[in-house]
């Protein structure tokens, strides 16, 4: 009997509406299952663990990512209840195990990167503090909550997650003066890998937002305050004052992230927005909180360019609009354009390598159908004659490319061909 009927009914549906469009059908029929049918394991205990594909550990922010488009089918499909459910459950375990590691082995054997300082537990792959892995665990319960109005997904783990995450988004306000957390890698490890001044990073000012080590790209910080990262924190932390309210009557943790929200929307609102002499008023990408920034964009999400689509704010919202048309210009340092493509890439990547994640972004976030159209042709002429998604292609030439196998990339190109789909009607 086949298992995620909903899945597969669903993938039926959309070729149908595509079937002008064989190569696209073909690979929205290739991209959709591909985290369900390679990065999928399902545990004896009943949890999920979703591997990021190329790469055998389990990111807490990919991982979500990659399962995202299935929510909305979950409601009437029992394995796809008992996969996500799995999934919250073990995320919930990872974090309350470490709320600064930001990947996770199948169990405690101790793989991941080696020599790393301080040495992490044998269940962590990699102990890099991205705030946006925070971040993940929680829209996904929350939105997997909305979709299926299952509340047994909301256990005691669940509770021990929301309230490790608020506790330790508190100390990381203050991460100078109030956080143990430090990381480095020895060399010869790239400096992006790893955190100056003895592991702590670079000095941070008071803001009232969140301070994080690493981007969603796993690069250092250049500067603590990492302004998208902080914006997808005042959205889940909204989650967590709803959840703690209706789901375990915790006033406490309510008001916590109440309070927190508050404080780090008015620190992104203060101290994250420049004047810019061809763009008006934008958001930063980061900032110290001393009036240091460094404005750029980075394909991974959360981003500049994703702010909508995480939630933050509205498409027509004017200064996302400013910030927007920043973003894609040149005077971004990590906007490409070439003979087969323009959009965002990043310093993760090779220079001049754009990243489908960033076009699909781009896609999910425009109002534009002629825009949209476009980067849909691009992202089917840059395969590499795969069928798939790559991490990041050269511009000039598809054939260069990085990660052949990045689920989070295939999920993403998913949920931008539903989005031109279901637009069409």
């Amino acid at each position: 009997m086949q298992r995620y009927k909903a899945i597969y009914s669903y993938i039926q549906e959309i070729q149908k509406k595509l079937k002008d469009e064989q190569q696209l059908a073909s690979m929205f029929a290739s991209c959709f299952p591909n985290t369900l049918e390679t990065t999928v394991k399902l545990l004896d205990d009943g949890t999920t663990f979703v591997f990021t594909g190329d790469i055998p550990a389990m990111w807490l922010r990919d991982s979500s990512a990659q399962v995202n488009p299935y929510i909305k089918l979950a409601q009437d499909d029992p394995d796809l209840q008992r996969l996500l459910r799995g999934l919250i459950h073990r995320q919930a375990g990872y974090i309350v195990l470490d709320p600064y590691a930001n990947a996770f082995n199948n169990g405690s054997e101790g793989q991941g990167h080696k020599g790393d300082r301080p040495l992490a537990d044998p269940w962590v792959w990699e102990r890099k503090f991205e705030l946006d892995s925070l971040c993940y665990p929680v829209k996904l319960c929350y939105s997997y909550w909305k979709a299926t109005q299952e509340e047994t997904i909301f256990n005691g783990v669940v509770h021990q997650m929301l309230q490790k995450i608020v506790a330790t988004m508190q100390v990381e306000q203050c991460h100078d003066q109030a956080s143990s957390y430090t990381f480095e890698r020895p060399y010869p490890a790239p400096q992006s890998d790893t955190l100056p001044f003895h592991g702590k990073g670079t000095r941070t000012n008071y803001t009232g937002m969140l301070w994080s080590g690493f981007r969603p790209s796993d690069d250092a910080c250049k500067f603590g305050f990492l302004i998208p990262a902080n914006m997808f924190a005042v959205v889940v932390l909204g989650y967590i004052e709803e959840i703690a309210r209706s789901i375990y009557a915790d006033e406490r943790l309510a008001r916590q992230a109440q309070t927190l929200r508050k404080e780090v929307d008015f620190g992104i609102k203060t101290y994250g927005i420049v004047e810019h002499p061809r763009y008006g008023r934008i958001y930063a990408y980061e900032t110290d909180g001393y009036g240091n920034y460094n404005l750029m964009d980075d394909a991974n999400v959360p981003s500049l360019l994703s702010m909508p689509y995480l939630g933050y704010c509205a498409i027509d919202d004017t200064l996302y609009q400013n910030t927007r048309r920043f973003v894609l210009s040149r005077d971004n340092p990590y906007y490409f354009a070439g003979t087969y493509a323009h959009g965002v890439g990043s310093p993760h990547t090779p220079t001049g390598y754009i990243w489908p994640i960033a076009l699909s972004i781009c896609g999910l976030t425009t109002q534009d159908k002629d825009e949209q159209e476009e980067l849909l042709h691009m992202l089917v002429t840059t395969t590499a004659d795969s069928g798939y998604m790559h991490e990041g292609f050269h511009q000039d030439d598809p054939r260069q490319f990085t990660r052949p196998w990045f689920a989070w990339a295939n999920s993403l190109f998913a949920e931008f061909v539903l989005h031109v789909v279901g637009s069409r009607t």
